[in-house]
């Protein structure tokens, strides 16, 4: 009898192709649009964690743990100070310090953050599972009018090795006030990371003190002075660091030092700590997205539901046929189940094929835009259980149009209504 009802529900279904395929759409976009939020969802998170690796503090001024990870790892606003050379000195040279990477920022390239550093970065920074920065073209800055480009500004900008460029004061886009102190050549393009660093213009902390030479008083001098790639310039203050310490047990002592540090207010934070606050933050609006797109699929299933009541009424004459050939009620009840469990079932797979040509479009633009990678080829036991779930949830709102058939009886299916 089982074989009857699945060959059954096919023909139904061919019968009423049109209406079955728009079905079939509807539902489809439904769970498409649910699978990608969360695929998006799992994506950022993902990115926002890997944007560093076994970085054990980040030493600031002191602000809050989410502004000091925000400037520092992702390059979104400003310090509200900067610390002193003799302080970074000073942390750097605690026994429990394995190496620590300066950065200087508040400078930028048509757009893109300006960071000044020191080859310690080169060597210790790490983001993903441990990954290494690697040069795509070039090498290291070794002189003060040197600069590395992160790949996207080298993709954007369409800059080769060898290229010359001025650096801007300040972060803005459109910036009036360029540093014509001194000229930078690229030397170097790193291979993309899908973080920060790919959108950001690397060079030494000599040459940021050299291009803000005369700039003591915060404003620019009245007559610039050409800076010398021979002349030594003293390093001053720093924005920000990134610590890595020989043991991890002594996170806790350092951190404390640090906040507790007498010559002027500075902060440690854990990223780990940092992220978790930053994501606690982020996650309502994640949370909104997820029930807007489960929304979403509830109107498709009720559009369902809705055209198989609306069928219902074509279909008296062939519900009462049925009856009429021996099927009985349990059988039109579970004709209906089958037929909903169906089109629910070819709806997840059109899903999965939407979802997959959705990915391959939004990948590229979501990389270089805001460096979340997605995974086009695994299908995580999340996303089976989604459409368990979603086939589940069909079959249960299919019971609304199966239950109606149930009751309707024979004598019903065969009186011709006027």
């Amino acid at each position: 009898m089982l074989n009857n009802i699945f060959r059954l529900t096919l023909k139904s279904m061919l019968n009423r192709k049109v209406t079955s395929a728009l079905t079939i759409f509807s539902v489809a976009c439904s769970i498409a649009i649910l699978l990608t939020v969360r695929k998006m969802k799992d994506a950022a998170r993902s990115s926002f964690e890997s944007t560093i690796s076994d970085v054990d503090l980040i030493l600031g001024a002191r602000s809050s743990d989410i502004n000091l990870m925000l400037y520092s790892v992702f390059r979104i606003g400003n310090a509200t100070n900067n610390i002193t050379w003799q302080s970074y000195q000073d942390i750097a040279s605690q026994p429990e310090v394995d190496w620590i990477i300066p950065f200087q920022l508040g400078d930028s390239h048509k757009g893109f953050r300006v960071l000044g550093t020191n080859l310690s970065y080169f060597e210790h920074f790490k983001f993903g599972k441990g990954q290494a920065l690697q040069f795509s073209a070039g090498k290291k800055f070794s002189q003060i009018n040197e600069v590395v480009l992160g790949s996207e500004v080298a993709k954007k900008l369409s800059y080769p090795v060898g290229k010359t460029i001025y650096l801007s004061h300040g972060v803005s886009e459109a910036s009036f006030q360029e540093h014509k102190e001194l000229q930078f050549v690229v030397t170097g393009i790193l291979q993309p990371t899908g973080t920060p660093v790919d959108r950001t213009v690397h060079t030494s902390l000599e040459a940021i003190e050299a291009i803000h030479r005369g700039w003591e008083s915060g404003a620019p001098p009245l007559e610039a002075q050409a800076a010398s790639t021979s002349e030594t310039y003293a390093i001053n203050q720093i924005t920000s660091a990134m610590i890595g310490l020989k043991q991890k047990t002594a996170v806790f002592k350092v951190l404390r030092y640090i906040n507790e540090y007498s010559e002027e207010p500075l902060q440690g934070v854990m990223p780990g700590v940092a992220f978790m606050q930053l994501w606690n933050i982020v996650g309502v609006v994640e949370t909104a997205f997820v029930a807007v797109s489960y929304l979403v699929l509830l109107s498709g299933l009720i559009s369902m539901v809705t055209a198989l009541l609306s069928s219902l009424a074509e279909r008296r004459r062939e519900m009462a046929i049925l009856r009429a050939l021996g099927a009985r009620p349990r059988d039109i009840l579970l004709l209906l189940l089958v037929e909903t469990a169906a089109l629910v079932s070819f709806a997840a797979l059109l899903s999965s094929l939407f979802l997959l040509l959705a990915m391959s479009f939004l990948s590229p633009w979501l990389a270089s835009e805001f460096g979340i990678h997605l995974n086009l080829t695994e299908m995580n036991l999340d996303d089976v259980k989604i459409l368990v779930f979603v086939i589940l949830s069909g079959m249960l709102a299919g019971m609304i149009p199966a239950l109606n058939a149930y009751r309707n009886s024979l004598a019903d299916g065969l009186t011709i209504r006027t």
